[in-house]
């Protein structure tokens, strides 16, 4: 099973005091681009203690909104949408190439992914944009969504991703971080969680702007070894 998390979500090329840490505990990392956080020097930095640690190296998209850290949704057309993530990826992928590793996939952030969800046009303007940057990385997505269909029709491949830090609609997206239950910030909730859901999805997320994101993924790793998972990345 493959834990991953949200890294390089600072400013001024100042990493957030959690990244050192889960890059000893996840195995892969979803690196902001820009967008919504990061800025060249720290994607930089985030890439190449990554790549020192052996965690795979994800692109994480988002709007282009560092205000509102991309979780404010946008009027974004669908050719903006693809060329947004064009834009990201090619960065994220520049300074993976200049630090001699590969980038593997693909997680777009926030109210994109959630937009996504639901919205099989902002879906398809995303897997579009993976696919023209290059058709072998992988998009995540929650399983049962337009995000994995829209990689079905673009030809690409998708990974099915679920999460111990927040909470669950009946039908499987993610309660809105408006309303009440949409964070989990208990450890052996956390573990619960990612344990019901083992079976279901390729990759686990535990966000690292989640309070105490470090003691939730010690919580889940530690569980999904005792019920036998061996933890590793997805993609390689």
């Amino acid at each position: 099973m493959d834990l991953n998390a949200d890294m390089g979500e600072g400013f001024a090329g100042v990493s957030p005091p959690d990244d050192a840490t889960l890059l000893t505990l996840v195995t892969s990392a979803n690196i902001a681009c820009g967008f919504h956080a990061g800025d060249p020097v720290l994607m930089r930095r985030t890439v190449v203690e990554a790549a020192k640690r052996d965690v795979a190296i994800g692109a994480h998209p988002g709007y282009p909104d560092l205000l509102g850290f991309g979780r404010r949704d946008m009027a974004a057309t669908p050719k903006e949408v693809t060329a947004y993530v064009i834009a990201q990826i090619g960065a994220l992928d520049g300074f993976c190439r200049a630090a001699g590793t590969k980038l593997l996939y693909v997680k777009a952030h926030g109210a994109l992914y959630n937009r996504a969800v639901r919205d099989a046009a902002t879906a398809d303007a995303i897997a579009e944009g993976v696919r023209l940057f290059n058709p072998s990385l992988i998009l995540l997505g929650i399983p049962n969504t337009e995000l994995i269909a829209a990689a079905d029709r673009a030809g690409i491949p998708a990974a099915r991703e679920g999460f111990a830090d927040r909470g669950y609609r009946p039908d499987g997206t993610l309660v809105p971080r408006s309303e009440p239950g949409a964070l989990i910030t208990d450890p052996g909730r956390a573990a619960d969680q990612a344990e019901r859901i083992a079976s279901t999805v390729d990759t686990i997320c535990v966000h690292s702007d989640t309070p105490g994101a470090v003691q939730l993924v010690r919580a889940v790793r530690e569980r999904l070894i005792e019920r036998g998972h061996t933890i590793a990345p997805f993609a390689r």
